[in-house]
């Protein structure tokens, strides 16, 4: 093996063990103990991260750029170590996990470029009016500073983009914020090497040793005593609804509340309007299917749910969807508790009443493979149940009577990441009257496409309305994502040689 774990916290630098450990549970390959993190490694990584908030904020942006761009390259230089250990901790296959690791070097390169551009800063400038009447206005200048230390929470379903050097670490980092990382215990080793190479572009930039901190997880009370430290002023995470709103709710309850950016979960429906039912519903179905299996289901943009309008051609598309998903084999889920949890939501579904079981598989202690089920739109309007997440592979398909229950499905939906139109130009008409109430409803409308595969990109949203995320207005991915670690302050007639050195 190329890379073996150490097992140790990365606080400010040092590698500390702790006497409790626990061991990791990998798809394949050998088990490692890792160190369990505790509230006092937490007090003595965010009073680390305290001390170096100061300096690492008042770097030049040239300077954070070389750091982000330093971090992707030592991501980089252990590609194959990490792409091994992180296949046999999660199951994944090799080519997901390299597409994976590219996606966090490019987000790393992506902010560094948008940073030096100054893009970030929301720089706003009225000048002086001395002999304005009634009354002179002062120079007033605006621009964005960080907030302090954050908090980030390790994913589960994305060891690399979505946890110790994904998108929330990266973007708080651009912002000029020392941050704080939860490892997940799904995937302790691929964490851990990857917070190495974190340390090395610390070391590389001569940058405080506070500026990153990595404890392992283990144990809920570091969770905990993170989101609540008096010195963290702000948690980045994803994962599941109940942890996420349990977390939320502890910054709530602050004696100083701070913002909990949570992505939490969605279930991603699309809607079939008639037009290209009727003309595409094998095409869609294979599409769809495609989408829903990938990774084993396990994208938060797993689009779970296809609404169509009652009729011979959703028959079509039932059947096209069911001959799709059938030869598709069982794939390894990240852990066995997911693989079980996967397992409890079929099982919820299938006894349902007014739920049709269209195809049911039978899944190993680590495996799942699809499922599909349907049921009609009046079921689904009385039971608020089948539109909760379900974890993985399952896909329902709600056949409605027609345009007006397809639009009272699309009202009562809670909030989502995604909304997906598949249309014609025969359903422009349907399509507009449905496109008001679905951009209520997510953070991104799609048509003709599925959800699954987040760009990367400037224009991005990955958030939504609650459950989707707990703060509408931001989003997880894309240069967008920075903002959520800065706030604007506005110098009133202050010199120049008191303001931020980003107001230049």
């Amino acid at each position: 093996m190329g890379y073996v774990p150490h097992g140790r916290h990365l606080i400010a630098g040092d590698r500390i063990a702790t006497e409790a450990t626990f061991r990791s549970e990998p798809a394949e390959g050998p088990a490692h103990d890792f160190s369990v993190g505790s509230p006092d490694l937490v007090a003595r990584a965010c009073e680390a991260a305290e001390s170096a908030f100061q300096t690492y904020a008042a770097t030049t942006r040239d300077r954070r750029a070389a750091f982000l761009d330093a971090i992707a390259d030592e991501i980089e230089a252990r590609g194959p170590a990490i792409t091994e250990i992180g296949a046999g901790e999660t199951g994944l296959p090799a080519a997901r996990l390299e597409g994976e690791r590219g996606r966090t070097t490019g987000q790393l390169r992506l902010f560094a470029r948008h940073i030096l551009a100054g893009d970030h800063l929301d720089r706003r400038h009225d000048v002086a009016l001395p002999d304005r009447q009634p009354q002179p206005r002062p120079d007033l200048k605006l621009v964005q500073r960080p907030v302090g230390p954050v908090a980030v929470f390790g994913a589960s379903n994305f060891p690399l983009a979505f946890s110790t050097a994904g998108g929330d670490t990266a973007a708080a980092l651009a912002a000029g914020c020392p941050v704080v990382v939860k490892g997940h215990s799904a995937h302790p080793g691929t964490g851990e090497i990857v917070a190495e190479a974190i340390l090395s572009a610390i070391g590389t930039l001569g940058l405080p040793r506070g500026t990153f901190s990595f404890i392992q997880g283990g144990r809920r009370d570091v969770g905990q005593a993170l989101v609540q430290h008096q010195l963290i002023r702000a948690v980045g995470f994803t994962g599941s609804l109940a942890g996420g709103r349990a977390l939320f709710d502890l910054c709530c309850a602050r004696p100083d509340p701070i913002p909990f950016y949570g992505e939490l979960g969605s279930v991603n429906p699309m809607f079939l309007l008639p037009g290209a039912l009727a003309s595409r519903a094998g095409s869609i179905a294979a599409g769809w299917a495609g989408s829903l299996t990938l990774g084993a289901g396990q994208f938060c943009t797993n689009p779970g749910i296809a609404v169509v309008i009652a009729g011979l051609e959703a028959d079509a598309f039932v059947a096209a969807a069911r001959a799709a998903l059938e030869p598709v084999a069982g794939q390894t889920m990240l852990t066995e508790g997911i693989a079980a949890a996967f397992r409890a939501g079929r099982d919820r579904f299938a006894a349902t009443p007014g739920v049709q079981e269209v195809l049911t598989t039978v899944s190993d202690r680590r495996g799942a493979a699809p499922c599909l089920f349907a049921t009609t739109g009046a079921e689904w309007l009385a039971n608020h149940a089948l539109g909760e997440e379900v974890f993985g592979p399952l896909g329902l398909v709600v056949r409605v009577r027609d345009a007006d229950e397809m639009e009272a499905v699309a009202r009562s939906l809670d909030g989502q990441l995604t909304c997906t139109l598949h249309l014609d130009p025969a359903d422009v008409a349907l399509g507009r009257r449905l496109m008001p109430i679905l951009e209520r409803k997510a953070g991104r409308v799609l048509a003709n496409g599925f959800p699954t595969g987040v760009e990367v990109a400037d224009p991005m949203v990955h958030g939504g309305p609650y459950p989707a995320s707990t703060n509408f207005g931001h989003s997880s991915v894309g240069t967008l994502s920075i903002r959520r670690f800065l706030r604007p302050v506005c110098y009133q007639n202050l010199p120049e040689a008191l303001l931020p050195g980003d107001w230049e």
